[in-house]
């Protein structure tokens, strides 16, 4: 079994969040700085399969990343794919809808952005907003948001079979640690610029954010587009973990470079 199997939500699972752990369960011997080295090899090999997987144009990539604020969604991306082409990756985030939008079904905004063929697409909040901010915050009445697990499903579903890879991550740390990275973002003059007082508001809510993430994980985890919870109190081995499904999810698509022209080797230029 692959190291990252035992945080893959299987389907129909009843997720109670304090039975995950937010920190690593290293193996006896493993340090930090050999699952340094392990990603940095990992984003390498990530490198060059992102430009197979550009040239094959045979299918997609989505990626989602949740999680509660500081949980690293923005340090995943930087890390993660550092290397990468960023002609075969884009980065769509989900802010407070607009008013085109709000006029629209909760999904419209999010079909936009899926990605197309050789196309890699990390969302960085998604449309799982619309089952967690909604939810706390009760934007809309229960009758409404409880409907969009199964709708999620199905759209996601739909997306599967038309050949979108689906990966979803939800980046799992603990209240005290994120009050260790707010501080962090308080005392640093060059991290100040992210502190943001809502934030803290957030923070007050965080057993009903936590509430609404386990139904989440349990009734959207499927198949075709599985939940894995990331222990991600530790950065560096937050990244190990994505890389790690990432690179083997690519090997296991056994991609080919498109066929050169005829004749090619005969080819001379003056």
């Amino acid at each position: 079994m692959s190291i990252y199997e035992k945080f893959r939500i299987i389907p129909g699972s009843e997720i109670n969040l304090e039975h995950w752990k937010p920190s690593p369960d290293l193996q006896p011997g493993e340090k930090e700085k050999d699952i340094r080295a392990k990603t940095n090899e990992l984003v390498k090999e990530l490198e060059a399969m992102q430009e197979l997987f550009f040239a094959a144009q045979s299918t997609r990539l989505l990626i989602i990343l949740q999680g509660m604020d500081t949980s690293g969604k923005d340090g995943v991306i930087r890390r993660v794919f550092e290397g990468v082409n960023p002609q075969g990756v884009k980065v769509a985030s989900f802010k407070v809808p607009t008013p085109e939008e709000l006029g629209h079904d909760y999904l419209w905004r999010i079909h936009k952005q899926t990605p197309g063929l050789g196309e890699i697409v990390i969302f960085n909040r998604s449309h799982y907003e619309d089952v967690l901010v909604v939810r706390v915050h009760n934007l809309v009445p229960p009758q409404r948001w409880s409907k969009r697990y199964a709708q999620i499903n199905e759209f996601e579903r739909m997306l599967s079979e038309e050949g979108t890879i689906i990966l979803k991550f939800f980046l799992h740390i603990d209240k005290d640690e994120q009050k260790d990275r707010l501080l962090e973002r308080l005392n640093n003059p060059t991290k100040q610029w992210k502190f943001n007082p809502g934030d803290l508001k957030e923070r007050a809510l965080w057993q009903d954010y936590m509430q609404a993430y386990e139904d989440v994980l349990s009734k959207t985890s499927t198949n075709w587009a599985p939940w894995f919870i990331i222990p991600a109190n530790r950065k560096w081995y937050r990244d190990y973990l994505i890389a790690n499904i990432l690179v083997d999810t690519l090997k296991s698509l056994d991609l080919k470079f498109p066929t050169p022209i005829k004749d090619i080797n005969s080819i001379k230029i003056e």
